[in-house]
């Protein structure tokens, strides 16, 4: 199966949207940026969580991962990488952004940011957005994953394994 951006993908459950993390998580490196797009409750941090978990076992060390919608952004070392997990929706301004120090984070971490749209001109021509949406039924989502970045181009052999269900 050959598959290229943008990518559509149905997860059914929790479990498929946690999976599909575990299966991205060993992919990515120090400068990748994930951008978690879509309403409140689609599923952008329990995908976040599942993989920055999957990584931290890795580590040996897992801890809890909240969601960073009241801190705005959480970080985790893991190996020598970090995670930066940011949650930009109570952000209304590119000054209150640029103060969290995500320009920096985005070339030295793997940074992890649900509500892109708040980045504005911070966000970085490098990422992949990954676009979460609800359906009628109550576990089943939707996920889009654009990029114009060749960087990712390397995650497509994964995710067509993902979608050929080769993640039980």
């Amino acid at each position: 199966m050959s598959i290229e951006f943008p990518v559509l993908l149905t997860l059914r459950s929790p479990d498929d949207t946690a999976a599909l993390a575990r299966c991205i998580a060993p992919q990515l490196r120090r400068g990748d940026t994930i951008l978690l797009a879509g309403e409140i409750g689609a599923g952008k941090t329990h995908f976040a969580r599942a993989l920055i978990q999957h990584l931290q076992a890795t580590t040996g060390h897992i801890e809890d991962v909240p969601s960073p919608t009241f801190t705005l952004v959480q970080t985790y070392d893991v190996g020598d990488n970090q995670i930066w997990h940011a949650d930009l929706y109570r952000l209304s301004s590119g000054d209150e952004i640029e103060e969290l120090g995500l320009r920096d984070a985005f070339d030295t971490a793997i940074c992890l940011i649900e509500w892109p749209e708040r980045l504005g001109q911070l966000r970085p021509s490098n990422a992949i957005e990954f676009e979460f949406r609800t359906s009628d039924e109550p576990d089943k989502r939707t996920l889009t994953m654009r990029t114009n970045a060749r960087r990712w181009q390397a995650l497509l052999p994964v995710i067509a394994e993902f979608s050929n269900g080769d993640h039980a």
